[in-house]
C-alpha cells in the first residue's frame, strides 16, 4: 500500500468520523430538545391539574389564568389561593405525575407568599414507600393565612430524560463503537506503514553495511592472489590486515542480528556470576581507547559508586556498555569527548555515558529504543547501523529489573543514563 493510497484512506475515514459524529450529535440534541418539552408540557398539565382539583377541594370559585410557571429547566411554581395541607398536596401531586407518566423523584415545597418563607418542604423518592411521619408532622400544621404558592423541583430530571432515549443512547453507542473501530484501525495502518518503512531501511542498510566488508575482502583477496605480491611483505601484511578488520567488522553485525533474533524467539538466557562494574567499564574503555586517540578525541572514567559488584551476565553486560560506547563515537563528531561515570543510587549503581556529539531531536528521542530505528540525517542515514544496539541496551537493562533513559539536546551532546539495582531477583 503506497502513501497516497494511506492518506486518501486516513482523510476519508477521518471525514466519514466527523460526518457521523456531527450527526450524531444534531439528531441526539433534537431528541433530547423533543424529550424536554414533552417533560415540560406533561409537568404543566399534572400542576395546573393539581391546582385546579385544589380549589374544587376548597370550594374556592376563582378561575386562576396560567397557575403554573416553569422558573428553571427543573423547577416549577404553581399559585394556590388558600393554605394546602403538605399531605394532600403530595398525595395530589402523585397522582397527578403518575396518571402522566412523570415517575421521577421530585421535591417540593409550599411558600407563604406574605412571608415569602418557605413553610414546609419534603423530597419523594419514588422507590421509598409512603412514610407515616409525614402524616403525623403534617397534621400538626396549622396556618391562618392565605396567600400560598407551591414549588416542584426535579432533581433527576436529566437522567430521567436520558433513560427516555433508550434507542438513541443505543445508536450513539453503535457509532461510538464504529468510531473506535475506525480509529483503531487508522491507528493499525500507521503503525504497519511505519514498520514497514522500518524493515525496509532495515534491509538496505543491512545489505549495505554486509556489502561493503565483503566487496573489501574480495578486493583484498585477488591482490593477494598475485603472485608477485610476496615479494612486497609489509603491501601482504597490510592487506592481510584488512581482511582481517572486515572480518571482524562483519562478525560483529552478524552478532548483533543473532542477539536480535535470540530476543525475539523468548530465548535469553543470562548468567548470574559477580561481575566488577568498574574494571569491565576499564576494560571497555580500553577497547575503544585507540580509535577514540587516533580521532583526535579522549575517552575517560569517573568511577565514584563505593559498590560496583554486580550479579549478572557479564558478556551482555559488557556488550550494553560497548554499544552505549560505539553509539557515542559514531554519533560524536570529529574529536569525540567521552566520559563514563559512575554513582550510587538507592540499592544500585547508576551508570552514565557521556558525549560531546550531535545529540538527538526531542522527536527521535520518542523512538530511539525502538528496534531498527535510527535518526535520519534529510533523507539518507549517515550513521553506519542497523538501530538494534539502543534496543538490546534497553531489553537487557529492564531484564535486570533496571531502567535505561537518554538526556540529549541537539548539537549539545547526549547522555545516557543506566540504573541497575545490585540485589535482584534471579530470573
Amino acid at each position: 500500500m503506497n502513501r497516497k493510497t494511506i492518506q486518501i484512506i486516513i482523510v476519508f475515514a477521518v471525514v466519514s468520523l466527523i460526518g457521523m459524529i456531527a450527526t450524531q450529535i444534531f439528531w441526539v440534541k433534537n431528541a433530547y430538545n423533543l424529550e424536554e418539552k414533552q417533560f415540560n408540557d406533561r409537568v404543566h398539565i399534572a400542576l395546573t391539574n393539581v391546582t385546579h382539583e385544589l380549589l374544587n377541594i376548597n370550594k374556592d370559585e376563582s378561575d386562576l389564568i396560567n397557575p403554573v410557571k416553569q422558573i428553571s429547566s427543573n423547577y416549577f411554581t404553581a399559585v394556590i389561593n388558600d393554605t394546602v395541607h403538605p399531605y394532600l398536596l403530595e398525595t395530589l401531586l402523585k397522582k397527578h405525575f403518575t396518571s402522566r407518566n412523570l415517575t421521577l423523584d421530585f421535591e417540593y415545597v409550599i411558600y407563604d407568599c406574605f412571608t415569602d418563607s418557605i413553610v414546609f418542604g419534603n423530597y419523594i423518592s419514588v422507590q421509598d414507600a409512603e412514610k407515616d411521619e409525614l402524616q403525623v408532622a403534617s397534621s400538626n400544621i396549622k396556618w391562618d393565612k392565605d396567600g400560598h404558592y407551591f414549588g416542584v423541583y426535579f432533581p433527576t430530571k436529566n437522567a430521567y430524560i436520558l433513560n427516555k432515549m433508550g434507542i438513541w443512547i443505543f445508536s450513539s453507542s453503535i457509532i461510538l463503537i464504529i468510531i473506535i473501530f475506525f480509529s483503531y484501525t487508522i491507528n493499525i495502518i500507521l503503525k504497519q506503514k511505519r514498520l514497514s518503512e522500518i524493515k525496509n531501511d532495515f534491509i538496505n542498510n543491512i545489505t549495505h553495511e554486509f556489502k561493503t566488508p565483503i566487496s573489501t575482502i574480495s578486493l583484498s583477496a585477488e591482490v593477494l592472489l598475485n603472485p608477485d605480491i610476496t615479494q612486497q611483505p609489509e603491501r601482504l601484511k597490510s592487506y592481510a590486515k584488512i581482511i582481517q578488520d572486515e572480518n571482524n567488522r562483519l562478525k560483529n553485525q552478524v552478532d548483533k542480528v543473532l542477539q536480535l533474533a535470540t530476543i525475539e524467539r523468548d530465548k535469553l538466557k543470562l548468567e548470574n556470576e559477580p561481575i566488577d562494574l568498574h574494571e569491565l567499564i576499564e576494560s571497555s574503555i580500553k577497547s575503544f581507547e585507540l580509535l577514540v586517540n587516533q580521532q583526535g578525541g579522549q575517552i575517560t572514567a569517573q568511577l565514584k559508586a563505593p559498590e560496583h559488584i554486580f550479579h549478572g551476565d557479564k558478556v551482555h553486560i559488557s556488550n550494553i556498555l560497548y554499544n552505549l560506547i560505539d553509539n557515542a563515537i559514531k554519533y560524536s563528531p570529529e574529536k569525540p569527548t567521552i566520559t563514563i561515570s559512575t554513582s550510587p543510587y538507592k540499592n544500585g549503581i547508576e551508570i552514565s555515558v557521556r558525549d560531546n556529539g550531535v545529540g538527538i531531536s526531542e522527536e527521535a528521542q520518542k523512538h530511539i529504543f525502538e528496534k531498527f530505528y535510527r535518526e535520519p540525517t534529510g533523507n539518507v542515514h549517515n550513521i553506519k547501523g542497523f538501530g538494534l544496539g539502543l534496543n538490546y541496551v534497553k531489553t537487557i537493562v529492564e531484564f535486570y529489573n533496571g531502567s535505561v533513559r537518554l538526556v540529549s539536546k541537539k548539537n549539545e551532546g547526549s547522555t545516557f543514563i543506566i540504573k541497575l539495582p545490585l540485589k535482584i531477583n534471579n530470573k
